[in-house]
């Protein structure tokens, strides 16, 4: 299928403000297969969870209730928080925003001692593009894999390639992922154990 008749496509099914995400995620160039990409990730620890706009976070001061606080990270990537007024959370680890407050607080408290928990995270939501029945923006469960992104998108159409199905992962250095329809639901590789993660796009070409 050609890209006019699939912007067409995708105007039609998602609207402008989808489309725009259709193309951010749409792009091509370079791949890596899942195999290989898993196999690489595992060579390093695992990154600590970063704080993302929309989860809850409890700050807690030992010691004094009246600065404690449970707020949502707003869109702007800020909590407030008495006497500090706002503070930037997003992208940091609950470790490292509660070593932030902890060193704004030195001036007005006495050795405070300053713990973050995320209480509740903002859903997983992926785009899922291309050819599939019903092209979108889908809500999924934690650890929610390709196939299950696939599935709320009705699956695959007619015009699908079934060994052309990527991951777009936007990190430091953005990266697609390949893989095949088979290898996730034959359980052939290790595909089917990668995990999306928020940021992701799924595409079908």
């Amino acid at each position: 299928m050609g890209k006019s008749r699939a912007v067409r496509r995708l105007s039609q099914a998602l609207g402008f403000g989808l489309l725009v995400a259709a193309t951010a995620c749409a792009t091509s160039g370079p791949y890596v297969w899942a195999d290989d990409y898993i196999a690489a990730v595992e060579k390093h620890p695992r990154q600590a969870y970063l704080i993302a706009i929309g989860d809850l976070v409890a700050v807690r001061v030992f010691g004094h209730d009246d600065l404690s606080v449970r707020e949502r990270i707003r869109e702007d990537g800020k909590i407030s928080l008495p006497i500090l007024k706002d503070v930037d959370a997003a992208g940091l680890a609950p470790q490292a925003l509660g070593e932030q407050v902890r060193a704004r607080l030195k001036d007005y408290v006495n050795a405070p001692v300053v713990t973050v928990t995320v209480e509740e995270s903002r859903p997983l939501i992926i785009p899922v593009l291309g050819e599939v029945t019903r092209p979108g923006q889908y809500t999924l469960e934690k650890d929610s894999g390709v196939l299950e992104a696939l599935a709320s998108a009705g699956g695959l159409t007619d015009y699908a390639h079934r060994d052309r199905i990527f991951i777009l992962r936007r990190q430091s250095a953005p990266v697609r992922i390949r893989t095949t329809f088979s290898g996730l639901s034959q359980g052939q590789g290790r595909a089917s154990a990668l995990r999306l993660q928020r940021g992701d796009c799924v595409i079908v070409e």
